[in-house]
């Protein structure tokens, strides 16, 4: 197993494709999720040692953690539409909370089998308990919440549950503010937590190289309702990140 041997499941989507040549960039060798094999030629484009593979194969996904052996796990997993169209977002949010649950479970399952011991997970930022604000990531989830909200909050909660959970894996959570830029719904700052998707990018690698694992790190930038001073303070993270010209070509 080489320290520098990734698998970054989700590696098409709007985070994994700005991580990819940050973590190619720092020596990496990545090895890359799709479910689509029409995507594989793209990711050997951009460097990427491409696994076609559905997270709700677990036996298959096994198999591929085994072979591959990396020495840590990005979960970068989601199942967005590609428009806020509302009946879109309304299946989203069940198929999104499906990932969040079952496909972390065998993330986490088939990382253990094959010797991973430490994983870094997307989460979001806006699913905090009516509280103090700025929020910090001391405070609890909204497991009172109702309607699609209830939905996504349970969906975290038990992906995060799951990589928090085992003594045997060192696993970091990102709590994510609502992206924008390249590749996602927005082009300019939105709602109560906004990152630039280069910056949340940045986010894994730093947790890679200087999170010990059995943390949660919110990553947006500041304002009134999330704090990421945590973020700053022990990932050298901050919301003004982007990624090296010319990198995402």
């Amino acid at each position: 197993m080489s320290e520098k041997t990734v698998f970054l499941a989700g590696a098409t989507g709007a985070i994994g494709r700005a991580l990819v040549p940050l973590l190619t960039g720092a020596g990496y060798t990545v090895h890359g999720s799709t479910r689509r094999v029409e995507r594989a030629k793209a990711l050997e484009a951009r460097g990427v040692q491409p696994v076609v593979i559905d997270v709700f194969d677990a036996p298959a996904l096994a198999a591929a953690l085994k072979r591959i052996a990396p020495a840590a796990v990005i979960h970068q997993l989601t199942d967005l539409p590609g428009s806020l169209d509302p009946k879109a977002m309304a299946e989203a949010v069940v198929r999104n909370a499906r990932i969040r649950t079952e496909g972390t479970r065998n993330l986490v399952a088939a990382a253990l089998a094959a010797g991973c011991g430490r994983m870094i997970a997307q989460s979001i930022a806006w699913a905090y308990a009516p509280g103090p604000k700025p929020c910090r990531e001391e405070q609890p989830l909204d497991l009172d919440a109702q309607g699609s909200l209830s939905i996504s909050v349970r969906g975290v909660a038990a992906l995060e549950q799951s990589v928090l959970g085992s003594a045997a894996l060192k696993g970091t959570v990102l709590r994510y503010g609502q992206l924008y830029g390249p590749g996602t719904w927005r082009t300019a700052p939105e709602g109560t937590s906004p990152v630039h998707v280069e910056a949340a990018a940045w986010a894994p690698l730093k947790a890679l190289q200087r999170s010990p694992g059995g943390s949660i790190f919110n990553i947006a930038e500041d304002g009134p309702e999330v704090s990421s001073e945590m973020a700053k303070r022990e990932l050298g993270w901050h919301a003004g990140l982007r990624l090296p010209q010319g990198a995402m070509q």
